[in-house]
């Protein structure tokens, strides 16, 4: 049959290159075609992301220029507020503020501000204050007098002296308050000493080396203080300021400002980055500027303007991809989105992917069509080669059985009456006519089953009577005795008894044919499932069927092949039985099959009792 297939199979395969290469070559063109119109939106995307990056970048260094006077001028005044700034000076971070006061219980200066009221009561002067305390008492004297020009005579000797003669911040700060509190005067204190609490003393008198009042003064001095010195100075210059109507919400903010921490930022970037995208932070030779920053406000922003110059839509946004704690500005990570772009992006693979469907259902169906030729040419091939075998066999065995009424029917013609051994031939006539007979019945029968064309008429069929009828059909059908065993009990079933006592007939003479013992013993048990219908066991003592047959003796003119002497028959018994159970919506199988004989299991489908 190969032979036979391999005109037909090299035909098809050179179809099947050519449409393969084909199919190939265009699969090529539309996935090119995708790449195409992929690129187009991805190099519209990039362009954009590269505009919205150089806006981002000008804008920061546009922010940090306008913030520069206001980070110099809080570098130097301490009263000015300085969150949102950052500034970092040859490695020491001055902004935001981190200075915090020192850790301990000491209180050097409320103990040097104890001994000087203590000392300013008793009229001692304890070193190093003595000259300090002397000018003081004039002042204190001159006060007394009432004559403004000799009170600001001795004010101006003691803040002379006191900004020729520094002492340490824990000296310096007890004395001053001390000064402010012994002078003043309400709305009489003397302008000088009410400039000692906010302003600073003036440039005459050493005030741009001295400083600019108690609370700069205080706050500069904070990392030279114990924390319970701090807040007892703190205290008492926020009265001191509150009762000369000076203002203090600044000089309290910057108290509670302090301490808020050192940030750790890169040292080994050299171009301007963003820090967990709230700081900007622009790196130079010696000092490392930054600005706080609302990325999502400018974000914003940046969108609207995108969306005021039509380069991107109404729904289109502007957003960071997910990136480390420091994202260099070089390559900020920013992301235009707009779902037209998502829109297009799935239509180009909707496209893609119908495509590329068409290509492969072309494929799969061209390999169908190849595949159902080499299946129609095989079964063509296969049914002319049935048919051949099928004739043969017919032929073969309607040429035996006549054969054999011919012979018996002369011979029977020119002996009858002088030979003994003639008796016998009315028998033997029978009996083949009968197996012509048979023959014939299953043909048409399986003919008529094959097409459709049986009318199924069902009745109540006892099993009992069914083996009774096998057991009459078998007694002068085969020339070998049978003993049939009948285990059915009152069992009936719901069939067309011409096709039960068909379905038995070619099972018990399969059972002749394929056995060399005497007797055959042939058995028939019926297991009732209510329910489910009924099992029927017919079991022979036959030779056995193999196991890898026991699917094939079903199949159309398929003949066992056995060791023993050919066994005629035309291929159709098991076939027919097959169709059998079929119609009456049951099954046929081999349960079981050995040397010994093999058991067969009918099942009918709702069973009568």
């Amino acid at each position: 049959m190969l032979r036979r297939l391999l005109p037909t199979l090299l035909a098809l395969g050179c179809g099947l290159l050519a449409l393969g290469w084909g199919l190939v070559t265009l699969q090529r063109i539309f996935t090119q075609e995708r790449e195409d119109a992929r690129a187009q939106v991805r190099s519209r995307r990039e362009a954009l992301e590269l505009l919205a990056s150089e806006a981002l970048r000008t804008a920061l260094a546009q922010r940090l220029k306008a913030q520069l006077p206001a980070l110099n001028a809080a570098m130097g005044d301490p009263l000015l507020p300085a969150e949102g700034l950052y500034l970092v000076f040859r490695g020491h971070q001055f902004l935001p503020r981190v200075d915090w006061p020192r850790d301990g219980d000491e209180m050097p200066a409320r103990a040097a501000y104890e001994e000087l009221a203590q000392a300013l009561d008793e009229g001692t002067a304890p070193a190093p204050w003595q000259e300090r305390l002397t000018r003081l008492r004039a002042v204190e004297s001159a006060l007394a007098t009432g004559r403004e020009s000799l009170t600001n005579a001795a004010v101006d000797a003691l803040l002379r002296y006191h900004a020729a003669h520094p002492l340490r911040a824990d000296q310096e700060l007890p004395f001053t308050v001390l000064v402010v509190e012994r002078l003043r005067q309400g709305d009489l204190t003397p302008p000088l000493i009410r400039a000692l609490v906010r302003e600073g003393l003036p440039e005459e008198l050493g005030g741009m080396d001295r400083g600019a009042g108690l609370q700069r003064d205080l706050l500069r001095a904070r990392t030279r203080l114990t924390r319970a010195d701090f807040d007892f100075l703190q205290a008492r210059i926020v009265a001191l300021s509150q009762e000369l109507s000076e203002p203090t919400d600044a000089f309290q903010a910057r108290v509670r400002e302090a301490g808020a921490g050192a940030l750790v930022m890169p040292d080994a970037l050299k171009e301007p980055f963003l820090v967990g995208e709230q700081w900007y932070v622009e790196p130079g030779a010696e000092q490392v500027r930054g600005l706080a920053v609302d990325m999502r406000k400018l974000l914003a922003d940046l969108t609207q303007e995108l969306r005021a110059r039509e380069l991107i839509t109404a729904d289109g946004d502007l957003r960071l991809r997910p990136a480390g704690v420091v994202r260099l500005l070089s390559e900020p990570g920013l992301e235009v989105a707009m779902p037209g772009w998502a829109a297009a992006e799935a239509d180009i693979e909707a496209r893609y992917g119908l495509k590329t469907l068409l290509v492969a259902a072309c494929g799969a169906l061209a390999s169908a069509i190849a595949a159902l030729a080499v299946v129609a040419q095989q079964r063509k091939y296969r049914f002319v080669e049935l048919k051949s075998d099928f004739v043969s066999t017919v032929s073969h065995e309607l040429r035996t059985p006549l054969a054999s009424i011919r012979l018996l029917g002369e011979t029977l013609e020119r002996r009858l009456g002088k030979s003994p051994e003639a008796g016998d031939y009315p028998t033997r006539i029978v009996r083949a006519a009968e197996g012509l007979h048979f023959l014939v019945e299953n043909i048409l029968s399986f003919n008529r089953i094959d097409k459709g064309r049986w009318a199924l008429r069902t009745s109540r069929v006892r099993l009992e009577e069914a083996v009774g009828t096998l057991r009459d059909d078998l007694l002068d059908a085969v020339p070998v005795p049978v003993e049939l065993r009948s285990e059915v009990d009152d069992v009936e079933l719901d069939a067309d008894a011409s096709l039960v006592r068909m379905l038995f007939a070619n099972l018990g003479r399969n059972a002749c044919l394929y056995n060399q013992r005497s007797p055959v013993v042939l058995t028939v048990r019926a297991y009732p499932q209510p329910g489910f219908g009924v099992t029927v066991l017919f079991s022979d003592n036959g030779m056995g069927i193999p196991p890898e047959e026991w699917e094939r003796v079903f199949d159309d003119f398929y003949r066992l092949t056995t060791s023993g002497p050919e066994v005629h028959g035309s291929g159709l018994g098991l076939a027919l039985c097959r169709r059998i159970m079929g119609l009456h919506q049951g099954s046929i199988q081999i349960a079981s099959s050995s040397p010994e004989g093999t058991t067969f299991a009918l099942t009918f489908s709702e069973p009568r009792r």
